[in-house]
């Protein structure tokens, strides 16, 4: 006798490599949107108007969930990963852009996941092997040879130094990393899209005042407005529904990995859009940052 109970259906596994690839471009033109926008409004002014786009955009999605309770409830966390994971990051690559190109600061964000990795060991205890600790080290060599290059705290013509530009891009990434491990050890139940929301909330109400009182005095081009646009819907808005979607279909590690992609993006749009230049020197360095993050983050193992 065969036995005739019906077996339940196999689950497809759902399609996410188009997502990574569309998250992978949208994320390297916020580079050059922050670039266009921040030569106008400045640092803080591009930033506070990104983050606040970005919340008029996402909180209708969440209140049309009915997830706004969740979010009152939780406004202290969400406030607190709002300042660090939008505002200091985002203030502080529109005032690097000011001095790098956006191939350099893309590059820069890669080392996102080396100070996560850190933050991680040190807050969370999360275990470090021997391959994950040479992946730090490798990571910040090249950070190291990155800079050494292209680093000068004299400034230009123009006021703006390229060593302070480097060294608030790696702020940014270390606040990336900070708000990682705030988020997975505080806010881990928290549904993503109250946590996206939340936290473009909280960062538009730390940046508004800052925006405000450093407005620029003089008219701003519809492409600088356009620009900032795009960056609070297409590259924070969109971009979080698709990292999200991401998470949820091809998992973290994969979602995690988008950062690598950053770069090509960023430095196609600099030199096809913005007549930037990049050299072989900036390509090896990015190179040597992304297998220092590809083992520190535990994608890539030395053991067998």
């Amino acid at each position: 006798m065969t036995d005739a109970t019906p077996k339940p259906p196999t689950q497809q596994p759902k399609p996410w490599k188009l997502d990574f690839v569309l998250l992978a471009a949208i994320w390297g033109a916020s580079f050059m949107f922050m670039r266009m926008a921040a030569v106008e409004l400045g640092a803080f002014a591009t930033a506070g108007v990104r983050v606040t786009v970005a919340a008029a955009f996402l909180l209708p999605l969440l209140l049309a969930r009915g997830l706004g309770p969740v979010l009152l409830q939780n406004w202290k966390r969400v406030l607190i990963v709002g300042i660090f994971n939008s505002a200091i990051p985002f203030a502080c690559f529109s005032f690097a852009l000011l001095s790098i190109s956006t191939g350099l600061s893309s590059i820069l964000n890669a080392t996102v996941p080396l100070f996560g990795a850190i933050i991680a060991w040190l807050w969370l205890k999360d275990r470090l092997n021997a391959s994950r600790v040479l992946g730090l080290v490798v990571g910040f060599v090249g950070v190291a040879l990155l800079a050494w290059d292209k680093a000068s705290f004299k400034p230009d013509a123009s006021g703006n130094a390229t060593g302070w530009a480097i060294l608030a891009c790696l702020v940014a990434t270390l606040c990336y990393g900070l708000s990682a491990s705030f988020a997975k050890r505080y806010m881990a139940a928290l549904p993503p899209l109250v946590a996206a929301t939340g936290s473009q909330l909280g960062a538009a109400a730390g940046l508004i005042p800052l925006a405000w009182w450093f407005w620029p005095d003089h008219a701003v081009s519809l492409q600088a407005w356009l620009a900032v646009v795009a960056l609070g819907v297409l590259c924070t808005g969109v971009a979080y529904v698709l990292y999200f979607r991401l998470i949820e279909r091809a998992g973290p590690s994969r979602a995690l990995s988008v950062t690598f992609a950053i770069p090509v993006f960023a430095v196609l749009y600099g030199v096809l859009l913005l007549g930037e230049g990049v050299t072989p020197w900036m390509v090896l360095c990015g190179l040597i940052i992304v297998a220092g993050t590809s083992l520190s983050t535990g994608m890539v193992s030395l053991r067998r």
